[in-house]
């Protein structure tokens, strides 16, 4: 069994409030279940209004296919998600 995570450091640009930041980040946590099947969370600055740290989890029988979903993450939600930045991106393997 193959377990990664993706890390994303996010930049929210003119993002004035914590609502105004859930409203989406929620959408972007739900889409890369949906889209990836990873699982999805914000992990750090929750307290932050334009700056969002979130982690996907994949778990395979395929490290290649591991590290091939993993690799379309970050292009995906540059893409997907016009109003958001991927700041960084750091992959650990568990």
């Amino acid at each position: 069994m193959h377990i990664s995570a993706l890390t994303l450091e996010l930049h929210l640009p003119g993002c004035l409030s914590l609502k105004e930041k859930r409203g989406r980040i929620k959408p972007l946590l739900s889409g890369l279940h949906r889209q990836f099947n990873v699982s999805a969370a914000e992990v750090d600055r929750q307290d932050s209004h334009t700056e969002c740290v979130i982690t996907c989890v994949v778990v395979s029988g395929d490290g290649r296919q591991v590290d091939r979903v993993l690799a379309k993450l970050p292009g995906w939600v540059e893409r997907r998600f016009p109003d958001v930045m991927v700041i960084d991106e750091h992959v650990m393997t568990l």
